[in-house]
């Protein structure tokens, strides 16, 4: 594990919580949450596991089912001084699909093999469940309380809409998170080591707003053998060709502009970025993407809205012409850029073909020199000298798009302290997910010290 500095001898993170944190890491990893969509997925057993742990610790939880079997559970921990706003911890329960074939080790077994935990959930986002349960109960331990409330929430079905999950905890229990105003959740404070000596710290202070699409042409069925100039088939895949084709303009949001400007700053390369002009200003963005080498992809997918063909479905024989055709296209909207992206799809569709939101997510941001992000910044570098913490924006999205309706300002901090060659990004979704013991460490360390403050 990593030293603990000489100024944290008053820390109530112990062995206990080191072995803590691995251990319900590795058990929620085992407790299998599938997600693969259309409600098809059970989360209460790990919520009923969440509340064990906590209910051990003298924390009272309430798990809350919007269905049978998808449960969510809430705790509230009382902060010493009841004037200040509540913070919001929440990690979800559900996991994507794994194939064991695919995998080194079996993906639900929670395997620990030379100091790395390994299975589906290990980054996403088990560990972080698993970091506040060990946080939380070694305050439980020493006595300690944080100085503000802190709320959390374990939910279910963030892998497919939420609303099983956050959407329903926001809908029906709202009264719950009153007093939160910002929260913390997955995807960001991960070591990346853009140089030799280089160590960055990337914290989530945005995410682009989701916007999956339905495109249906219609047209005139038939005999395949016949010229049909009102193929429903044609049509959709000339729009579909476009969409995936189209060039997005650059459009920078405060947050990605502060993330370019302080990469910029520690590569010691000249950035300007002041353009008023799109194009010149496009130029100016790719070129220093150019000059940050493998540090760009911090940043690159969040320069610009997207447009993905992801799905295509039309007809049932092959000498059959059908009368419609379908695709689905995974979107993604820059803050602010809601009205372009609805404009362009207008225009790359054309007058062939429809198409409608088949799910849709507000984007977000979140402040970068408020006192929350200045102190996620001093916990991380403080427990990793000389590296640095920086905001960037998340090109995907997590609960805290449901948590802002109730006007919660949202973080990614998952702190995990992470070793060179480690690819944390790809391991999102990918196979052999695993997460070393060390980082699991760190964590405990850097969330005591962020969230009891």
């Amino acid at each position: 594990m990593a030293e603990r500095p000489a100024s944290d001898d008053t820390s109530p993170v112990d062995e206990q919580a080191f072995d803590e944190v691995v251990r319900f890491t590795s058990d929620l990893i085992r407790i299998d949450t599938t997600n693969r969509g259309g409600g098809d997925c059970v989360e209460r057993p790990a919520a009923e596991y969440v509340a064990e742990q906590l209910a051990d610790a003298g924390i009272e939880p309430r798990v809350l089912e919007s269905a049978p079997g998808r449960a969510n559970v809430v705790a509230r921990i009382e902060g010493t001084d009841p004037t200040a706003d509540a913070l919001l911890v929440h990690g979800h329960l559900d996991v994507v699909p794994a194939e064991p074939d695919d995998w080194s080790v079996h993906p639900f077994s929670g395997e620990v093999v030379d100091g790395v935990v390994w299975g589906r959930g290990a980054i996403d986002m088990k560990n972080m469940d698993a970091m506040v349960l060990a946080t939380v109960r070694a305050w439980a331990r020493s006595g300690r309380r944080p100085r503000r409330d802190i709320v959390l929430a374990f939910t279910a079905d963030e892998e497919d809409s939420a609303a099983a999950g956050s959407d329903f905890l926001v809908r029906r229990h709202a009264d719950l998170f009153a007093d939160c105003v910002e929260g913390i959740s997955e995807s960001g404070a991960f070591t990346f080591h853009a140089g030799p000596d280089l160590r960055l710290y990337p914290v989530a202070a945005g995410e682009r707003g989701t916007a999956w699409l339905k495109l249906t042409a219609q047209g005139k069925a038939g005999h395949g053998s016949k010229v049909n100039r009102d193929n429903a088939v044609s049509a959709l895949a000339a729009a579909v060709a476009r969409i995936g084709e189209h060039q997005w303009p650059v459009r920078l949001v405060p947050t990605v502009r502060a993330a370019l400007t302080a990469l910029a700053e520690l590569h010691g390369i000249d950035c300007r970025l002041d353009s008023d002009a799109p194009q010149e200003l496009g130029r100016e963005v790719d070129n220093l993407l150019g000059k940050l080498g493998g540090t760009a992809a911090l940043v690159e997918h969040t320069v610009r809205n997207s447009a993905n063909p992801t799905m295509l479905s039309a007809g049932y024989k092959v000498n059959v012409i059908p009368g419609s055709a379908t695709a689905f296209v995974d979107g993604r909207m820059l803050p602010g850029g809601e009205q372009e992206f609805i404009d362009t799809l207008d225009r790359l569709t054309g007058p062939r073909v429809s198409w409608e939101f088949h799910h849709r997510e507000t984007p977000l941001q979140a402040p970068v020199d408020s006192p929350t992000f200045d102190a996620m910044r001093e916990a991380l570098e403080h427990f990793d000298p000389g590296a640095h913490a920086v905001p960037y924006c998340m090109s995907g999205g997590t609960d805290a798009k449901q948590f802002s309706r109730l006007g919660i300002t949202g973080y990614g901090f998952s702190p995990l302290k992470l070793p060179p060659g480690f690819d944390y990004q790809a391991l999102f979704h990918g196979v052999d997910e695993r997460v070393p013991v060390e980082a699991l460490h760190f964590g405990v360390w850097v969330l005591d010290r962020f969230m009891s403050g």
